[in-house]
């Protein structure tokens, strides 16, 4: 159970002078909000420093029914304005006792709090005259009777329809607000989106520094700060690699702090004009989630004050907290191809996504069903009689991942666009009866067995495989990955569509081998 009474909604403190707290010992177990800390989760904005901490955590949708089950529903920490700064996803039942129960995943970062709150109890219908008196309970306008027949739960009004915002909806205690994105702002009808036609309306929704150029404006950064994709919010260097996140912090900024991520035992160096952090996805409470076709990758730079002068001659601070959000955006889809075996380089694939960052993968063939050791230093020479072993391998292994292999096939040169094409998987589901999937070690990570085969002819002497891989969240109970075998029709006019996916691929592509096929007996 929680039941802290400063969980609760209603206990506010002092960001600047009170001690937050943190959920950092939550994870992965199922809670009920009962005493002070109030009935259940609010399901809407809580505003910064409540609920004991300065980012609160509440419920981004409605709670369910009894008869729903065990549902999923995002949680959001708000934070500096934004209402969904952070979130993560966590399942929620409604129990028989008119109760919920809720399975909370472990805060990101500090400092995060589960809200509680108490819901208002609905009045008994006083009625008069000649109606009939029901006993029913009446809830007030904005609530909606809950499971237990007598309290009042928030109605969320952004499941409806958006609640007719144009772009964003957010849900308020018995009310709801829209918002628009960077670099709009609300119309007189408080849901429409407008473009800023200058300064002077909001700064022209730039975070500094806002100059006007003839009919139109534009946003600039300070020294040392980037002008991010949306070319209004400034931002903080970040370099997304494969293996590690490099973020570079002007020391203009820092002053006399102290820079840690999430895990405060991974700090910022100085180089003497910067402060600069090194980790990876797996290290210093690094978040790794699937949205849409972005595999994202989130951290927290805090900075508090130092303790004791610097070497460098920090003596003074000019600011009393900095939090600089870190995001690394990585492509779900990626295409691989290879010949029997790995070529000597053995190169991972790298793919710059859209935005920012790569997430590599390799293609190896092994030497028996152990899936252990790769062919590296040599070809091998392969009979017709001998079993192939190959697999997916992530170069960098990140928990909460998963990926499924929608497509191999095998052509007889390293084509790609081969007309001589045999699938072994097509759409996740298995083509060729002969091909045996192990057990991995983690989600990400698949191995295969197949019969050594060739293509007809007599000069068809090589081999070569072509995988495409997607990456989904393993909590995404409806994701393409968790779907596996799907079938999809093909459109009878012809190789429209199988011409679109290898175009698609061509631009994704990793070529390597080839493998001989030995064909004395």
């Amino acid at each position: 159970c929680l039941n802290e009474p400063w969980r609760n909604t209603d206990h506010q403190i002092n960001g600047s002078r009170d001690q937050p707290t943190c959920d950092s010992h939550i994870d992965g177990e199922w809670y009920r909000f009962t005493g002070m800390a109030g009935d259940a989760m609010p399901t809407f904005c809580i505003p910064e420093n409540h609920c004991g901490t300065h980012a609160p955590i509440w419920l981004n949708g409605s709670h369910p029914r009894e008869l729903d089950g065990i549902v999923q529903r995002q949680a959001c920490a708000s934070f500096k304005g934004n209402c969904c700064l952070w979130n993560t996803t966590i399942d929620v039942k409604a129990c028989p006792g008119g109760y919920y129960v809720y399975r909370l995943t472990k805060p990101s970062v500090c400092f995060h709090v589960y809200c509680g709150h108490f819901y208002d109890i609905c009045d008994v219908v006083d009625c008069h005259g000649s109606c009939l008196d029901t006993g029913d309970c009446m809830c007030s306008l904005g609530t909606t009777l809950g499971p237990d027949g007598q309290t009042c739960l928030d109605e969320n009004e952004c499941e409806q329809d958006n609640g007719g915002c144009s772009e964003f909806c957010v849900n308020l205690k018995n009310s709801y607000r829209c918002e628009c994105g960077i670099g709009r702002t609300l119309g007189k009808d408080g849901k429409t989106c407008e473009e800023i036609e200058g300064c002077h309306n909001n700064n022209g929704g730039c975070s500094h520094t806002c100059i006007a150029v003839e009919d139109t404006y534009q946003c600039e950064c300070p020294r040392g700060l980037v002008l991010s994709e949306d070319n209004h919010s400034c931002q903080v260097p970040v370099l997304c690699k494969s293996t590690s996140i490099e973020v570079s912090i002007p020391k203009d900024l820092v002053g006399g702090l102290d820079l840690s991520l999430s895990n405060a035992s991974c700090k910022g160096v100085s180089n003497g004009t910067h402060v600069n952090i090194n980790f990876s996805l797996k290290s210093c409470g690094t978040v790794v989630d699937v949205v849409n076709d972005k595999i994202i990758a989130t951290n927290m730079v805090t900075g508090l004050p130092k303790q004791t002068p610097g070497s460098n001659g920090d003596i003074i601070v000019r600011t009393s907290k900095l939090l600089i959000p870190v995001t690394c955006e990585f492509p779900r889809q990626y295409t691989i191809s290879e010949g029997y075996v790995t070529n000597l380089k053995n190169s991972p694939l790298e793919i710059m996504s859209r935005n920012r960052g790569i997430f590599p993968f390799t293609l190896e063939i092994f030497k028996d069903k152990e899936f252990d050791e790769p062919y590296r230093d040599s070809l091998p020479t392969l009979k017709l009689r001998d079993s192939l072993y190959f697999g997916i391998e992530p170069m960098v292994h990140v928990s909460g991942l998963e990926t499924l292999v929608e497509s191999c096939f095998a052509t007889p040169t390293s084509k790609i666009d081969e007309i001589l094409k045999y699938y072994l998987i097509q759409d996740g589901c298995v083509s060729d009866d002969s091909v045996k999937q192990y057990t991995s070690k983690d989600h990400l990570t698949k191995h295969f067995q197949v019969p050594v085969f060739k293509f007809v002819g007599k000069d068809n002497k090589e081999v070569f495989l072509h995988c495409r891989i997607l990456v989904c969240g393993v909590l995404e109970e409806r994701s393409r990955c968790a779907q596996g075998c799907r079938r999809r029709m093909r459109r009878s006019a012809g190789m429209e569509e199988e011409e679109e996916e290898t175009n698609h691929m061509a631009n994704h592509i990793l070529t390597g081998g080839p493998i001989r096929i030995d064909m004395d007996e």
